[in-house]
C-alpha cells in the first residue's frame, strides 16, 4: 500500500479523510488503512506568543471541545506562574468540564451514532441522519438537542460564550459564578439527567441487537489511558496518568502528568498527517508502535477507574462491566461509556452546585513567570489532552508541543476499520451499507475530524479495494 499512497498537503479541511482496502490472492482483505490528510500547524504558529495568550489561541484547535484546550492550557499557564488557583476556580473549572462533556457526548450520540442505531446500517443514507432521527423519533432528537444545549448553557455561564469562551485563563477563572446562575443551573439539570437516564435505559435495551457489531467493531486487545486520582474515582480534570492493560492490570501508574514523555512516544506515519502516539515502555527502539497501542476517552475512562464514585452512575458502571465481561475491549462500547459519563457528569455537577462556596469571589491567582518547562493535562470528551510549553523569562513560547486524543486513537481506529472490513467485505462489490459501517468504526471514537463535518452522516470518505497488483477493483466516495 505504501507504493499506491499519496497525501497532499491539504490544510484545514476539517472531517476529510481516506480509507484505502487492499486484498490478497485470495480476494480476502489484507490491510485497511485510515488516511488524515488534515494539517493544522498550532504547534508552530503558536511559538512567539505569550503564556496568557494561549487559552484563546489554542482553543481555535476544535470548534466542538474548545473547553478542553482551554483548560489543558490554563493548567500549563498555572504552572508557569507556579501557582495553585483557588479552590472555588477548582470547582468552577470541573464544573465547566461537565458541561463540555455533557454537550460533546450528546452531539456525538444523539446526532451522530444514533440514527445508525435506530434507523439500522443500510438504512436509505439521505435519511440516516439528524434530520431522519428528527421525523421517525422526534421526542428523543429534541431530547438530544436539548441536552446538548444544557451542556453549551453551562460553559457559557461560567466561561463567558458557548464556543472560545474567554473565562478560563492561567491562574483560574475570569468571574464568579452568580446565585442566579447557580439556582438557573440546578434547576435545568432535573432534565439533562433524566434524559442521560433514559438514553441509558433505551442504549441497554438495543444492545443485544449488536452482537456482531460488538464482537467487530474494534474489539482486540489494547492499553487503555487516563487521569486517576488516589481515591480511584472517575477523573476528567486532574490527577495523575494511569495506563492498564487489556485484564485491567495496571501497567503504569501514578505518573505525573510532566512526566508524560517518559510513557508516551510519538510516531509519525507516511500516510497520514495524524500523530500516532504509543506507550514508550511496550516498544523497543526498532519495534512497531502497534506493539504500544493505547486507547483514551470514555472507554478507557470507565477501564481505569475503579468506580464513577456517583451513585446512579456506579449502578451502570456495575452493568456496563457486566456486559463487557469485565474490561471493556470492544470500541462500540465507546457509545455505552459515553451515556455513562453523561450521565456521571450530571451527578457531579450537582454536587459542586450544592457546594456553598461554589460562589465565593476568590477565583483567581496572580503571578509572573517562576518556571520555564511545564505540562498542563485534562480529560477531553474524546480522551487526554497533554500541552507542554517551553518559554522564556517573558512568557513568550519557545516551543510546545500537543498530543490530541484522537491521535492517540489513531492506530486503534486503523485497527478498528481492518477488523470491520474483514468481517464485512468478501470480493470487490462493496454494499453502501458496509461502507457505513467502516465509517462508522471510526466515529465510534468520535474523532474530531468527524464531528464538525458530520452532523447529516455526510463525512467526506473515498474507500478503495485495491488488488495485490495495485488495480483498483472498485471505489467508492462520499461527499
Amino acid at each position: 500500500m505504501k507504493n499506491m499512497v499519496v497525501i497532499d498537503p491539504v490544510t484545514r479541511i476539517e472531517g476529510h479523510a481516506k480509507i484505502t482496502i487492499a486484498l490478497d490472492d485470495t480476494g480476502s482483505v489484507s490491510d485497511c488503512r485510515f488516511h488524515v490528510t488534515e494539517f493544522r500547524g498550532f504547534e508552530e504558529f503558536c511559538k512567539g506568543r505569550p503564556v496568557w495568550e494561549m487559552p484563546s489561541l489554542t482553543a481555535r484547535t476544535c470548534g466542538i471541545c474548545p473547553v478542553s484546550h482551554l483548560l489543558a492550557s490554563a493548567k500549563a499557564g498555572d504552572a508557569v506562574m507556579g501557582v495553585t488557583i483557588p479552590d472555588n476556580a477548582v470547582r468552577l473549572r470541573r464544573i465547566v468540564n461537565l458541561g463540555q462533556i455533557i454537550q460533546s457526548h450528546a452531539l456525538s450520540f444523539f446526532h451522530l451514532s444514533a440514527p445508525d442505531l435506530l434507523l439500522g446500517w443500510d438504512s436509505e443514507p439521505a435519511d440516516r441522519n439528524v434530520f431522519g432521527l428528527m421525523a421517525e423519533e422526534p421526542e428523543l432528537a429534541r431530547r438530544g438537542i436539548m441536552l446538548r444545549s444544557f451542556g453549551q448553557g453551562v460553559i457559557e455561564s461560567i466561561a463567558g460564550r458557548k464556543v472560545h469562551a474567554p473565562g478560563i485563563l492561567p491562574g483560574g477563572i475570569a468571574e464568579p459564578m452568580t446565585e442566579e446562575t447557580r439556582e438557573r443551573l440546578r434547576e435545568n439539570l432535573v432534565e439533562a439527567r433524566k434524559t442521560a437516564e433514559d438514553a441509558l435505559v433505551l442504549f441497554t435495551g438495543i444492545l443485544d441487537d449488536y452482537e456482531r457489531e460488538v464482537r467487530a467493531f474494534g474489539s482486540f486487545s489494547s492499553l487503555f489511558l487516563g487521569l486517576a486520582n488516589d481515591d480511584g474515582l472517575w477523573e476528567h480534570y486532574d490527577g495523575h496518568l494511569k495506563m492498564v492493560d487489556s485484564e485491567g492490570t495496571i501497567v503504569a501508574d501514578r505518573v505525573a502528568p510532566a512526566d508524560y514523555r517518559s510513557i508516551i512516544g510519538e510516531a509519525g506515519r507516511r500516510d497520514s498527517y495524524l500523530k500516532s502516539p504509543y506507550f514508550k515502555p511496550s516498544v523497543g527502539p526498532d519495534e512497531d508502535p502497534l506493539a504500544g497501542m493505547y486507547r483514551v476517552g470514555p472507554l478507557a475512562r470507565l477501564n481505569v477507574c475503579e468506580r464513577m464514585g456517583v451513585p446512579a452512575a456506579d449502578e451502570a458502571l456495575a452493568e456496563y462491566r457486566e456486559r463487557a465481561g469485565g474490561v471493556a475491549t470492544s470500541s462500540f462500547f465507546y457509545h455505552y461509556a459515553r451515556l455513562i459519563e453523561i450521565l456521571a457528569a450530571t451527578e457531579r455537577m450537582a454536587d459542586h452546585l450544592a457546594n456553598d462556596d461554589v460562589t465565593s469571589s476568590h477565583v483567581r491567582a496572580r503571578a509572573a513567570v517562576n518556571a520555564h518547562h511545564v505540562v498542563g493535562v485534562s480529560e477531553a470528551p474524546r480522551g487526554t489532552l497533554f500541552h507542554e510549553y517551553l518559554v522564556d523569562e517573558h512568557g513568550v513560547l519557545t516551543d510546545m508541543n500537543m498530543i490530541i486524543a484522537t491521535g492517540q486513537n489513531n492506530l486503534p481506529m486503523n485497527e478498528t476499520v481492518l477488523q470491520i472490513a474483514r468481517e464485512w467485505i468478501d470480493g470487490p462489490a462493496i454494499p453502501e451499507g458496509i461502507l457505513n459501517r467502516i465509517e462508522a468504526g471510526i466515529r465510534a471514537y468520535d474523532p474530531c475530524l468527524s464531528c464538525s463535518t458530520h452532523a447529516i452522516g455526510m463525512m467526506p470518505l473515498i474507500v478503495s479495494l485495491v488488488a495485490p497488483d495495485g488495480e483498483v477493483l472498485s471505489e467508492v466516495r462520499r461527499g
